[in-house]
């Protein structure tokens, strides 16, 4: 029962008392030290997720090379069992993460007591994605990983009883793609451009701190590794002024399709996608039967992250000019499902391909290269990030002699995304989950 409005001045005084009797410098100290422990956390936890990931993704290679139409039944099986769990049990796992997190910072001390950034969301969110990896969907760990983190610093931040504010999720999610993607530049982009609305000082502080301790923990047990293996090629400036055009326009385009088609499917106007959507059980075992068939064409190419792939086209060894298109594909049934999972890796795996595209059109440019401005145009495209898109592939790759090209394809490809679909993916994703927010507001007055 909502209380009365004066029963709610009554315990907003007694609040502001308790709160002007706290030693500010007290606060301060429970902050930081919330925030040094929740990076730790999430730091080993995100190490542990990778972890599974590749185990998943190990024994469901296994089970392919034991039985190699076993997809056709497991695979469509596991989609519909995910979904149907997640509505049951997890609802507000369901998709990337990135959104829900996008949701939260709108009311974070409300959010921090409802389902969006909650442990049990969280634990929901980690099992289901591995399932996702054991099923052969085409996700990523990132946002997922931006989701689980958020959640343990919430967690932490309450243990240490400190007022739950925008920065301590932003912080959390930035940590957590520093932390998934071994990129530390690339979590406080992320953090600037997607999950803050506006950037303020104390928030850059707490985002740094928590980024730099998540980031010292996975070199601390995994070792200075670069994600997508070393590119050390670069472009001249002739090559340049042509190859940066084309990417740009072609994976802006690209992107913004995708975009363009989740969202419409999320928000459906057409009868028939309405009734697509009032069977989420079904849709989400069709769309498990088409990721099977189409690794099963590709001889397990669109399966998982696409990592195995992608590192090897961004090392120069190439691959078939069907991984890219094929992989889009399966990236699109596998988000249209509505299972949980993230786009950042499959969507860096359908760049790859669209760079391997462009290949035979410059032979004579460097191979890996022109891969690197595929995966920098379609992820822009995608996620309408340019700074993060430059910066993630530059570490994630170890290509600071691409900086210059790498930034010119994006932003070409952020203007033609936004020409596609006006309205940015993640921003779009989170509008469902606000009103989720705004239920557990009303239920707590």
């Amino acid at each position: 029962m909502a209380r009365s409005a004066s029963s709610q001045r009554v315990v907003a005084y007694w609040r502001r008392r308790r709160a002007s009797h706290i030693d500010p410098s007290l606060v301060i100290l429970h902050r930081r030290v919330a925030t040094g422990v929740g990076a730790v956390l999430l730091g080993l936890v995100a190490l542990g997720f990778a972890k599974a990931g590749d185990l998943a993704q190990h024994a469901f290679a296994r089970l392919v090379a034991i039985w190699p139409f076993a997809p056709l039944v497991t695979t469509p099986a596991l989609f519909a069992g995910v979904m149907f769990l997640t509505s049951r049990w997890a609802p507000d796992a369901r998709g990337s993460g990135i959104p829900q997190v996008i949701a939260s910072t709108r009311t974070p001390e409300t959010s921090a007591r409802g389902p969006l950034v909650s442990m049990r969301t969280a634990v929901a969110k980690f099992g289901l994605t591995i399932t996702m990896l054991f099923a052969g969907a085409s996700v990523g760990r990132e946002g997922p990983t931006v989701q689980i983190s958020a959640a343990l610093m919430v967690m932490i931040h309450r243990v240490f009883r400190v007022p739950i504010t925008a920065g301590v999720l932003i912080a959390g999610g930035a940590a957590g793609v520093a932390a998934a993607f071994n990129t530390p530049l690339a979590g406080v982009a992320f953090a600037i451009e997607e999950l803050a609305s506006a950037y303020e000082q104390k928030v850059a502080v707490l985002v740094m701190a928590a980024v730099m301790i998540a980031g010292l923990v996975s070199l601390g047990i995994a070792g200075d590794y670069v994600y997508f293996g070393a590119m050390k090629q670069t472009l001249a400036v002739a090559a340049m002024l042509v190859i940066c055009p084309v990417a740009g326009v072609l994976g802006g385009l690209a992107g913004g399709l995708f975009t363009r088609l989740v969202l419409s499917f999320a928000f459906p106007t057409h009868p028939l996608l309405a009734r697509l959507r009032s069977r989420p059980v079904v849709f989400a075992g069709s769309c498990g039967l088409v990721v099977a068939i189409l690794g099963i064409g590709t001889g397990g190419g669109t399966w998982g992250t696409g990592y195995e792939t992608t590192r090897s086209l961004v090392e120069g060894s190439g691959a078939t000019l069907w991984f890219g298109p094929a992989k889009a594909l399966a990236t699109l049934a596998t988000t249209l499902s509505g299972t949980p999972g993230g786009i950042f890796a499959p969507s860096l795996a359908v760049g790859a391909g669209v760079g391997n595209l462009l290949t035979p059109i410059f032979p004579g440019s460097p191979s890996g290269a022109v891969v690197l401005l595929g995966m920098v145009a379609y992820f822009t495209g995608v996620v309408r990030a340019p700074l993060t898109a430059v910066i993630i592939i530059s570490e994630a790759t170890a290509s600071r002699g691409m900086i210059v090209p790498l930034f010119a394809t994006a932003l070409i490809a952020d203007g033609v995304s936004a020409l596609v679909s006006r309205e940015r993916l993640y921003h779009g994703l989170a509008k469902p989950f606000l009103p989720a927010v705004k239920t557990h507001a009303s239920v707590e007055e």
